[in-house]
């Protein structure tokens, strides 16, 4: 694989690991309820809210690369650049620049 040196470069691989439309629709449902939880663990302080964060954002896009797209999440390999790019995409999925449907 590949060693990326910069989010610029690492964004297009990201983009490419993501092309089926239910996959993208996965990630953005887990990204929505991680800000959902996030939001509450701010309010709440309570801990719990960081493991759902977790949970519904890592959660849905394992379930779509393992089921839908059928490769290997780019979590594993670059876990802040793939965090990165799930909120890169989930803000230009909100613009319309990537179909989920």
């Amino acid at each position: 694989m590949k060693k990326y040196k910069s989010f610029k470069e690492f964004y297009p691989y990201y983009l490419k690991e993501h092309e089926l439309p239910h996959t993208k629709l996965f990630h953005f449902i887990g990204t929505f309820f991680s800000f959902v939880f996030l939001t509450l663990l701010f309010i709440s302080l309570n801990p719990l809210y960081f493991v759902a964060a977790l949970l519904s954002g890592y959660g849905a896009a394992w379930i779509s690369h393992f089921f839908i797209e059928k490769n290997k999440p780019a979590t594993f390999s670059y876990p802040l650049y793939s965090l990165m790019g799930d909120y890169k995409m989930f803000f230009e999925t909100l613009l319309g620049k990537h179909k989920i449907f």
